[in-house]
């Protein structure tokens, strides 16, 4: 049987991912008004992320007690632990 994983396909992919490492790298080295913008979005984006991170690492703990209050009420802020004693289906016979 032959291999599904020959030496020829992962050789055809690392090349073909070293070729686009390698572009990259000379695109972002140009000094090419396209490239500013990817670099001003990527800044962007990455700036964005870390203040998500921060802002939930720093308020987390009170958003998720909003939400999910525990108590005697039961969870979601009023949602009953146990169901009512009646239930909703009807017997058949009344």
């Amino acid at each position: 049987m032959e291999e599904p994983w020959d030496f020829e396909f992962l050789s055809r992919i690392v090349d073909g991912f070293v070729s686009f490492l390698s572009e990259f790298v000379d695109d972002w080295l140009a000094n090419d008004m396209r490239v500013s913008i990817f670099k001003i979005l990527f800044s962007w984006l990455v700036v964005s992320l870390i203040a998500i991170h921060f802002a939930w690492r720093v308020y987390g703990n009170t958003v998720n007690d909003m939400y999910y209050r525990q108590g005697t009420s039961g969870q979601n802020g009023g949602t009953p632990d146990t169901a009512p004693h009646r239930s909703g289906w009807p017997c058949g016979r009344e």
